[in-house]
């Protein structure tokens, strides 16, 4: 009786298992993406002189703060991982086309965003801002227009410029010209196109993990 019981659980405590190590590994590619995001756009930010760092905590060498990076890559773990969860809670699938090419423009459309805030001279700030607001909703409506996407970019984007203004308000880096307490205005709109773009990330890397398992299934 109770190697039958064994039985009947091995493969339910297999699946468990391959579930979490599928989780774990997407969670570790989502956090090496988010490093890298966070090391180049930042480094584009420091040459341009929109953030500044005191000298004693410039510790790498992309002049950017050794914390930066571990700090994104953890919330593109979660944001990657929160992304797909929420669609299956809210049985709202992800309607458009999801191909890897797909992701990698939403990916350089990101960058182009981040780009475009640091490089591209506007009349004044609220000009600079509005153009940014509407290319993020842009990038919203041409790689995911989900409810679901929309409401956690930004409830997201919200959290992350509060923090931000925490850290500028304690002295751990600044913004050059700010015109939104301590920061740039257009600050929340670069948020909420990171969060789009490492959300479609996520979903992709799910996505992915569900075709091989299915694969293996037939398999089976």
């Amino acid at each position: 009786m109770y190697s039958g019981a064994l039985m009947r659980r091995g493969p339910y405590i297999s699946m468990i298992t391959n579930r979490t190590m599928n989780l774990l590994i997407r969670a570790a590619m989502l956090f090496m993406v988010g490093v890298f995001l966070a090391l180049v756009l930042n480094l584009l930010q420091v040459q341009r002189n929109v953030t500044l760092f005191p000298p004693d905590v410039l510790s790498s060498v992309f002049s950017s703060a050794w914390w930066v990076p571990p700090c994104c890559g953890t919330a593109a773990a979660l944001i990657g991982l929160l992304y797909p969860c929420m669609d299956r809670r809210l049985g709202e699938p992800h309607k458009l086309k999801r191909e890897w090419s797909n992701v990698m423009r939403c990916v350089a459309v990101f960058v182009g965003i981040n780009h475009a805030s640091a490089k591209v001279d506007f009349a004044n700030n609220v000009q600079l801002s509005l153009t940014l607001a509407a290319l993020s909703v842009g990038l919203w409506w041409t790689f995911d227009r989900s409810r679901s996407g929309f409401g956690l970019g930004v409830v997201i984007a919200i959290l992350a410029t509060l923090a931000t203004q925490l850290l500028v308000y304690n002295g751990v880096f600044q913004y050059t010209s700010p015109d939104f307490l301590y920061i740039r205005s257009w600050l929340p709109c670069i948020f909420f196109a990171g969060v789009i773009t490492v959300g479609n990330i996520g979903r992709q890397l799910a996505l992915y993990e569900y075709k091989v398992n299915q694969e293996k299934t037939h398999q089976d």
